[in-house]
């Protein structure tokens, strides 16, 4: 099968190759994938950005976001059968979906909603999780409050952006002014111009904010919030918390006390919560975002499909910044 991978920790881009087609475990499935989404995670997967706490094998073929059919089945998989149309965001030292085929647990599977394309529903996974996780399970943001994402127009922004006024909250983003009617169209109740505003003079009292962009944002952020508030970073700094939860060596624990030390006495001081989110796959997870996508709740904002074979041309734009939800690659 046709794969793009890297042999080693690179600016430069993806190299396309012949590799074997993956030999199943039995708990898990095999897919010829029709589509992959495109994330940041895997430029700074590429450059070695996260070798600490993700240490992956070379060569490594990068891609966490597929939908495609399943063409075979582990003796221990239950839920899926040959032919079924599913989508995924494989667990992390089991992704490569930059590739024609892929090996995937079945915990890590869920059947593809039936009213998204392929391309569509390859957009969903890592930025739907990440929309979930936050907002969900860390945040649980309840009706009536007040949350505030930041870069509403990104991956993760347009869907939690979509999650958050489902769930009843009041929603507030930055964007530039071009973004501002189709996020108003997302749900986005406050709109900031991140070019002329400062959303630190404009946002007071929020419940929650998703932080996604740089440390001095991530600070300015603690200040708009509540006693008791809580803000999520998706961007960094790691705490000595996550890297417990990963097993993370002494080294890497060490690390993330000192990166992280600085934002924790100040979130302490001003009495907010501070919690550094890394996504983990979850089916069961996907499966509820399958409920929301499918009942017209929720819907993938999808910017630019490439061709399989411009897979590094489509990680530029990813990069670029540019991308107005999510970018994605066709395969079939």
């Amino acid at each position: 099968m046709k794969a793009f991978l890297i042999n080693k920790y690179t600016k430069e881009g993806l190299q396309l190759v012949d590799v074997s087609i993956p030999k199943i475990k039995d708990n898990e499935v095999l897919i010829e994938i029709y589509a992959s989404g495109l994330n940041l995670l895997d430029s700074k997967i590429k450059t070695g950005e996260f070798k600490l706490i993700l240490p992956y094998k070379m060569p490594l073929i990068l891609g966490h976001d597929l939908a495609g059919i399943v063409t075979e089945v582990g003796k221990n998989v239950k839920k899926y059968k040959v032919g079924d149309e599913v989508y995924s965001r494989p667990a992390d030292f089991h992704i490569g979906t930059f590739a024609e085929y892929i090996a995937v647990r079945e915990e890590d599977l869920a059947f593809k909603p039936k009213n998204l394309s392929m391309e569509e529903a390859s957009s969903v996974p890592l930025v739907a999780l990440t929309a979930w996780q936050a907002l969900v399970e860390i945040g649980q943001v309840k009706k009536g409050q007040k949350v505030f994402i930041q870069a509403g127009s990104g991956g993760v922004g347009t869907v939690a952006i979509q999650l958050a006024k489902h769930i009843g909250a009041t929603v507030a983003t930055t964007a530039s002014t071009k973004s501002f009617d189709f996020l108003k169209e997302l749900g986005a109740d406050v709109l900031i111009d991140y070019k002329t505003q400062d959303f630190e003079a404009i946002l007071k009292d929020y419940d929650l904010v998703l932080n996604s962009q740089d440390n001095k944002t991530l600070e300015k952020s603690l200040n708009i919030l509540r006693a008791g508030g809580k803000l999520i970073s998706i961007s960094g700094p790691p705490t000595p918390e996550f890297a417990k939860d990963i097993n993370a060596n002494w080294l890497v624990k060490t690390a993330t006390r000192f990166l992280s030390f600085r934002i924790k006495k100040k979130a302490k001081k001003l009495g907010v919560d501070y919690t550094f989110l890394f996504m983990t796959a979850d089916g069961k997870q996907l499966e509820e975002m399958t409920k929301l996508i499918e009942s017209g709740i929720l819907k993938p904002v999808l910017d630019k499909v490439f061709p399989f074979e411009e897979t590094n041309k489509a990680l530029e734009y990813v990069e670029s910044g540019r991308a107005k939800g999510k970018v994605v690659v066709k395969l079939k």
